[in-house]
């Protein structure tokens, strides 16, 4: 890629705790649960709960399932994250960088890091294919505030979404297909997205029209019919409703319906993490077993699969 403008690319992930210890983990969730864009609840009543009750129960539970996924190198999302930015690197031939909307790298120290290296250009990549408040406007909030605490800011563009880009399409489809010919095509394919509340939706969030444009982008490209493919909505929090279908409720009929054996794949998430390897890849498949499946088969995000590189590449040379 030239770079006579002296551009450069932010690739933008939600963020993972430093180390799989309790207090790393409290920190982490504390700046994530605290943002607005994720729980709009009145900060004099949310502020009190969270820290006085969900982040001391919730901390050390979640800290151990990050410690059942911990890889060798780090976070799942952090190792995929990394081997993304070098690969996208080498691909455009410009400088990469990699920054997380809570945690490390912050947003503002991708930025300053690209502009050490003369970038007066960002293109700023989320990895959230489905455009959400709580995800893509997150970031561009954040972007906002690391600026207020730079004297001179790059011009930068981003990324809103390519939940239907057809290199994204393909990619998916493509990671089925190998999926298929390593395991065997299950009786039914099974999309889950990460979850927001219904009424975030209600308010006039697009996520869920973007989740069922991918899902059917799918469907044509690898020829299912209705009965052989589905999408869900997972790791849903608190008491309120959240976008529905439900992933483990929908798991728990699936057998009664002669659905005994499933392909799951999460095509809401970039990079594998705690919501794909454990929560589906582990809890949803002992749902799934309990209640009468027979085979469960969990399909990887795409990571840093060639497919993928390639799609955010065309993505940013756009």
């Amino acid at each position: 890629m030239n770079n006579n403008n002296k551009q450069g690319v932010l690739l933008v992930n939600l963020g993972t705790p430093d180390e799989p210890t309790a207090p790393a983990v409290k920190r982490f969730l504390s700046q994530f649960l605290h943002d607005k864009r994720v729980v709009d609840m009145t900060r004099w009543l949310w502020c009190p709960l969270l820290y006085g009750v969900i982040l001391p129960i919730r901390a050390p539970k979640v800290t151990k399932l990050y410690q059942s996924v911990w890889m060798d190198e780090g976070s799942p999302l952090m190792v995929y994250s990394q081997r993304q930015a070098a690969k996208l690197a080498a691909q455009l031939d410009i400088p990469v960088e990699l920054a997380m909307t809570y945690g490390n790298p912050s947003l503002l120290s991708g930025v300053q890091a690209l502009m050490t290296q003369g970038v007066e250009e960002v293109i700023v990549l989320p990895l959230y294919p489905q455009y959400s408040a709580t995800t893509t406007a997150a970031v561009s909030d954040g972007l906002t505030l690391a600026f207020k605490q730079m004297a001179v800011i790059p011009s930068y563009r981003l990324v809103r979404d390519y939940h239907q880009h057809p290199l994204y399409i393909k990619a998916l489809a493509d990671s089925v297909r190998r999926s298929w010919q390593k395991n065997g095509q299950a009786d039914y394919l099974l999309c889950s997205y990460h979850g927001i509340p219904q009424r975030f939706a209600d308010n006039g969030d697009i996520y869920p029209i973007h989740c069922q444009q991918t899902t059917q982008l799918l469907q044509q490209e690898l020829g299912l019919s209705d009965e052989q493919i589905g999408m869900t909505y997972q790791s849903r929090f608190g008491r309120e409703e959240w976008l529905q279908p439900y992933t483990d409720k929908t798991l728990e009929t699936l057998p009664s319906k002669g659905i005994k054996s499933i392909d799951v794949m999460t095509p809401a998430f970039a990079a594998d993490c705690l919501e794909t390897l454990e929560e589906i890849s582990e809890e949803c498949q002992a749902l799934f077993k309990q209640h009468g499946g027979e085979h469960f088969n969990f399909i990887p995000c795409l990571n840093d699969d060639d497919g993928h590189i390639e799609m955010m590449r065309a993505l940013v040379e756009k």
